[in-house]
């Protein structure tokens, strides 16, 4: 499917949206429900779907505000379920997690965050204060017991624990460091083909971003997309989950949304959207096939990203840069998170606003 076909489905309502894109996708081909993946998908395979701000959940949490005013003024129920509250507020509740070189917002239900965001600069990557072989993975103690991502999750699940702010981004210290070692910034990804790989090289594009922006700003997050059923072409949405008792979901797809300042008060801004399934991913292939409208990300997500960035502000990353994958080996990117810097170029622009 073309980006101009998927820009248009992002455009048109919830419901004809989903319509839409059922019967555009209705003759692509189904990717293997195996645990472990090994189908490369593009971002076409997005189906396109408003998150209340999150709150820190250390208090307790804030009951709702004023109720709206009743329809008809003339009518006194004799009910009034508002009363639940006085037990406590059911929720959800979105733990807002601010750290040194992250925030995040937790998904209490599938144990994953909903998004991740972090800042990076030219001053913070050349900046070498921390060491990934002091930094272990560790459960995030701010989220209650029983809603939090345990380590023995992971154990023999076949799975990586993926980060989703890079362990790369935040070497200027060291506790910034060990805090994207928090569970909470992770996510189940398929290892070789994917975390270790195709999606490790991704990360590195984003940091190569700072060879031509002074600030750049990523939110990633992890999608659960449906998939049209071959036999009964009905759509669903199905995964796998992990951890004994199994409560940690592994996302189907992962996105990031990207913001690259031109260091302008009232600047540009280049915004660049792009998912990726959570499955091998040839190193061949384009990084552009992945890209798609940020209003497509928002719908899958239930989350909004920039509705606060006018218009006339926005520039479209791919036409500013060239985005493009600088492939390396495991041994090389991990001896650049030790303190190396990235590399100083990223490839000029094939085309410009």
């Amino acid at each position: 499917m073309s980006k101009s076909t998927l820009a248009i489905i992002a455009g048109i309502s919830a419901a004809a949206g989903s319509a839409a894109t059922a019967a555009i996708l209705a003759s692509r081909s189904q990717r293997n429900s195996s645990r472990t993946p090994t189908r490369e998908e593009s971002s076409s395979d997005l189906y396109p779907q408003k998150v209340v701000p999150p709150t820190h959940t250390s208090p307790a949490p804030p009951v709702p505000g004023p109720l709206p005013t009743p329809l008809r003024k003339d009518i006194i129920p004799p009910v009034n379920p508002t009363g639940i509250f006085q037990y406590g507020f059911p929720g959800p509740i979105n733990d807002l997690r601010p750290n040194l070189s992250t925030t995040s917002s937790f998904d209490r239900r599938t144990r994953n965050p909903h998004w991740v965001a972090e800042h990076i600069t030219p001053v913070s990557l050349n900046t070498n204060g921390g060491d990934r072989q002091h930094s272990t993975f560790v459960e995030d103690e701010s989220i209650p017991e029983k809603f939090r991502a345990k380590l023995h999750d992971y154990f023999r699940s076949g799975y990586d624990r993926g980060h989703q702010v890079p362990a790369a981004d935040a070497k200027w210290s060291q506790e910034a460091m060990d805090q994207t070692f928090l569970l909470t910034n992770m996510c189940p990804q398929v290892g070789d083909g994917f975390n270790r790989d195709y999606w490790a090289h991704f990360e590195d594009f984003c940091r190569r971003l700072t060879n031509h922006y002074p600030s750049v700003r990523i939110v990633t997050g992890p999608l659960y997309l449906p998939r049209r059923d071959p036999h009964d072409g009905k759509w669903r949405v199905s995964y796998e989950v992990i951890g004994n008792p199994p409560n940690v979901a592994v996302p189907t797809h992962f996105y990031k949304v990207i913001f690259a300042e031109d260091g302008k008060t009232g600047g540009d801004v280049s915004l660049g959207a792009f998912v990726l399934p959570n499955a091998r991913i040839d190193n061949a292939k384009p990084l552009e096939s992945f890209e798609v409208p940020v209003e497509a990300v928002e719908r899958a997500s239930g989350l909004e990203f920039a509705s606060k960035l006018p218009a006339q502000r926005r520039k479209k990353l791919c036409e500013q840069v060239t985005c493009s994958l600088l492939v390396r080996d495991y041994a090389e990117r991990q001896k650049n998170l030790m303190g190396q810097a990235p590399p100083k170029q990223l490839p000029a622009p094939t085309r410009t606003l």
